[in-house]
């Protein structure tokens, strides 16, 4: 009896390490303070008020605000899985007044596969023995890096 207690337990302890969890990442939305922003009617200045400092502005101009929100879930040892995303884009005018709001979702997720195990390069394949003993007697020799003349 004590030994099924026993690996029960241990098996209890063991399978709970597996136990999965979410995680909310970014921004995190308030669907009031987001639908409070009109176009024509708000700023910069008081978008940031109202919804403060975005995630990320835009890689070419500062004139487009991103709020990102993400929750994962995560089983065991494996990667995060995205259940929820909302993307909200707002583009400001020259005046800096908003011109345009965007919301997406998990949809703008882009999947990228490596392909294959390797990554092709142009030259000669060493040996193991190559790579490992090649730079022998190379430290401190006559080369570009070593700033001495060939002769000297």
């Amino acid at each position: 009896m004590n030994r099924i207690v026993f690996f029960v337990s241990i098996a209890a302890l063991g399978l709970g390490g597996c136990a999965g969890y979410r995680e909310s990442r970014g921004f995190i939305m308030d669907e009031q303070l987001a639908q409070a922003v009109q176009v024509g009617t708000d700023n910069k200045t008081s978008v940031e008020k109202t919804l403060g400092r975005p995630t990320y502005t835009g890689q070419f101009s500062d004139n487009e605000w991103y709020y990102v929100s993400r929750q994962t879930s995560t089983f065991a040892f494996r990667a995060p899985k995205v259940t929820e995303q909302q993307i909200l884009r707002i583009k400001f005018d020259q005046g800096g007044n908003v011109s345009a709001i965007e919301r997406t979702g998990k949809e703008k997720i882009a999947s990228i596969d490596p392909y294959g195990k390797t990554t092709p390069t142009l030259g000669r394949k060493k040996s193991f023995f190559e790579e490992f003993f090649g730079n022998i007697g190379t430290v401190g020799g006559v080369g570009p890096t070593s700033g001495g003349q060939p002769g000297q």
